[in-house]
This record gives structure tokens, C-alpha cells and sequence, in this order.
């Protein structure tokens, strides 16, 4: 099996997402032991913001990094156990929401597949970009 970041890769789906953690020099990590569990989003939930964000983000490595820690939380936590709570702690040091009443919600991202296996952790497949407050 393969890490989180070669798992994204290999999906073929998180070209932004990967250059993204590699701009902000948070592949090492992605690949270190963990565990994590990454809410990821897609190349057409970076396509939904704002034209120039994700240049401007590429440009500004501190901000970049405090949104992708932001869809990052310790552990491997897996659907099953993610449903039972209303918020997790991300390892940029927010919470984020999660509603398990009418499909998996994370703040306002739909989870569109579950559980994406790695060897140090698990990927949960999210349609829109999560932007801390």
C-alpha cells in the first residue's frame, strides 16, 4: 500500500491538491509515519474558488500551509467512527464541523468517498476546498 501523498497521486484526481503539499513542503510529513486522516479535496473543489486563489495561495506558503493542515487530523479515523462525533481537532489547531445527518459533512464539504486506504492513514474524499476562520 501506498502513503497518503502517493495515494493522492496515484488517484490521478488531486493534481492541485499534491502540488499544493508539495509548495508548502508538507510532503515529508504526508509520507512520515502518522497516522492521519486527510479530508481531500479534488481538483474541481479547487476549480470552484475564486479565480487566482490557488496561484495566490502557491505564492503565500504560510497561509497554504495553515489551509492544508486545516484538512488534516491525527489519527486514522475511519467513516464509521468519523459519523459518531461533531467536530475534530486539525493539526493546524481548529476544529472542524462534521454533520452525519443527511450524508457526511465537514464544515460545508460533502465527503463523496469514504475511507481511502493508505499505509499511514486514511484519505476521506471531499468536494469542496475547507478554509479555516
Amino acid at each position: 500500500m501506498a502513503n497518503i501523498v502517493d495515494t493522492a497521486v496515484n488517484a490521478g484526481s488531486f493534481s492541485t491538491l499534491v502540488a499544493a503539499i508539495k509548495a508548502a513542503d508538507l510532503t515529508g510529513t504526508l509520507q512520515g509515519t502518522g497516522p492521519f486522516t486527510v479530508f481531500a479535496p479534488t481538483d474541481e473543489a479547487f476549480g470552484k474558488l475564486p479565480e487566482g486563489t490557488v496561484d495566490a495561495l502557491l505564492k503565500d506558503i504560510p497561509k497554504l500551509k495553515k489551509i492544508l493542515t486545516y484538512h488534516v487530523i491525527s489519527g486514522k479515523v475511519m467513516a464509521a467512527d468519523v459519523v459518531k462525533r461533531k467536530s475534530a481537532k486539525t493539526i493546524e489547531g481548529s476544529d472542524v464541523k462534521i454533520d452525519a445527518s443527511n450524508g457526511v459533512k465537514v464544515n460545508d464539504a460533502t465527503v463523496t468517498s469514504p475511507d481511502v486506504a493508505a499505509d499511514n492513514g486514511v484519505i476521506h474524499i471531499i468536494d469542496t476546498v475547507l478554509l479555516p476562520a
